[in-house]
């Protein structure tokens, strides 16, 4: 069985922010073996797993990404929404826009350090939306 629903994530700020929570309240009832895709529909921010302990983490990535893809830069074409609208397409590229992850005994399988981030490249976003998809 496949099951589907799209939900809409509250609006967050610039940066790398854990969501595995808000994702695993959408189904209360999980299978005891199967996968969940989870799709993001947006081309400014991206989806990753990572450490989920230390907040660090997030900010040295905020940081890294920052230096390797630096807004206001004169080779930038695409700027219609702002300094950072073709460093956040660029940042989307590299991180992606979808995870694939297993279920097992009813749960996300993910790491004992592993959390769900959305990482939001965009200054002023709003709310995002994502797909998930439940293969049973």
């Amino acid at each position: 069985m496949i099951r589907q629903k799209e939900i809409v994530l509250p609006s967050f700020n610039r940066g790398y922010h854990l969501i595995t929570r808000l994702i695993e309240r959408e189904f209360s009832d999980l299978p005891a073996v199967g996968m969940m895709h989870i799709f993001l529909k947006h081309t400014s921010a991206g989806l990753t797993v990572n450490e989920n302990a230390d907040p660090s983490v997030r900010i040295d990535f905020e940081n890294i990404m920052n230096l390797m893809i630096p807004e206001n830069q004169t080779y930038y074409t695409h700027t219609d929404e702002g300094s950072d609208d073709m460093p956040s397409h660029i940042k989307t590229t590299l991180i992606g826009s979808s995870l694939m992850l297993p279920i097992t005994s009813g749960q996300l399988n993910l790491g004992t350090w592993q959390g769900i981030y959305l990482c939001e490249f965009r200054n002023n976003a709003g709310k995002r939306k994502l797909i998930l998809t439940l293969f049973e």
